[in-house]
């Protein structure tokens, strides 16, 4: 059955653990054999992949994620689309297309049980990575359940030019939001936000992030969603109103040397102001999930949600694509094309 298909498949490793911010040394390119999928699998080649803040923390050997940490010398993985070459599962059938976790090789042996068909003809491909995949179902969780988004609510946002934040953007302002604001890395990322992604306020965090805040929310703010945690964080403590939220989605800064961390000592505006924060993990939310695409892509089809991505061309780039991820240079997700949608 293979035949027609290369005996290996590239994949890129973890060559070492990084000594501070990680760099194009700690990864590497490898070969693993291609083999026959057994009945319940299927043999997937790999057109899109997504590089992800998470994946840092598995970089590491502590536990600064929630999944398994990588092995070095061992293969890299995340999210990925891919179309279906070799298999006999029922649902599954060759040349469909499936998202699944075996990114960051050419070909993946995947497991039908942990694959999902996409519907290209729904929306395209690297949607289905992006707004409509883990990172916009991340916003959706965290604006809808964990934050307890309310009508008329002014809502800040981190990393606000990022997969998920940009999309916690977006849906904010249609679930009811009187008034959205955002941060984000440069004037340029920060004009962006307004003009192409539909928040009321973009502030350079580079430049003032408290008096941009103030600024932009002299009354306060109901509900911050935070990417970034830090000094982001500490902002958005003092600026929150009485019973005011704050939505935990991930704590990019707390990847990087705890040396400037702010004290734990601005928590008291918690006790002051009687706010709620609770952290969240998307996949305890998967009751959501029909909700959230039905909505999300009726918003797409309707023009009401723009879908932005950053696409990097080619496996061997996926290490850079990763690398620029991290230090925000990206807008909206963070994507790399592996191969064709379709071999000619």
């Amino acid at each position: 059955m293979l035949d027609t298909f290369p005996a290996t498949t590239r994949v890129v490793c973890l060559a070492s653990r990084p000594a501070g911010e990680p760099g194009p040394e700690n990864f590497g390119i490898g070969h693993q054999p291609i083999t026959e999928p057994v009945p319940g699998q299927l043999l997937v080649r790999n057109v899109y992949m997504s590089v992800d803040p998470a994946m840092r923390g598995r970089m590491e050997t502590t536990e600064k994620h929630y999944t398994t940490n990588f092995e070095v010398g061992g293969p890299l993985d995340g999210s990925a689309i891919g179309e279906v070459v070799a298999g006999d599962v029922d649902g599954f059938p060759v040349g469909c297309y499936v998202r699944h976790r075996l990114g960051w090789r050419d070909y993946a042996l995947v497991d039908a049980a942990t694959a999902t068909v996409v519907d290209p003809d729904l929306a395209p491909l690297p949607d289905w990575l992006g707004i409509l995949g883990q990172t916009g179902f991340t916003a959706y969780v965290g604006l809808v359940r964990t934050g307890g988004l309310r009508e008329g609510d002014t809502v800040f946002i981190s990393a606000a030019a990022g997969a998920v934040g940009s999309a916690a953007g977006q849906f904010a302002k249609l679930l009811g939001a009187e008034r959205v604001i955002g941060s984000a890395g440069g004037a340029r990322k920060a004009e962006l936000l307004e003009s192409q992604l539909g928040f009321d306020v973009g502030i350079d965090y580079r430049a003032d992030l408290p008096g941009g805040l103030a600024a932009a929310a002299p009354d306060g703010i109901d509900l911050y969603f935070d990417n970034v945690g830090g000094e982001h964080l500490v902002a958005a403590l003092h600026a929150l109103r009485q019973g005011g939220r704050v939505a935990l989605c991930g704590m990019i800064a707390d990847l990087r040397s705890r040396a400037d961390s702010p004290p734990i000592a601005h928590l008291i505006q918690a006790t002051l102001k009687r706010l709620t924060i609770q952290g969240f993990i998307v996949r305890d939310h998967e009751d959501l999930r029909p909700e959230f695409e039905r909505r999300v892509a009726n918003w797409l089809r309707t023009g009401e949600v723009v879908s932005r991505q950053t696409i990097t061309d080619g496996l061997e780039n996926a290490a850079d694509a990763f690398l620029s991820m991290l230090t925000g240079g990206n807008i909206g997700k963070a994507l790399v094309r592996i191969g064709p949608e379709r071999l000619s």
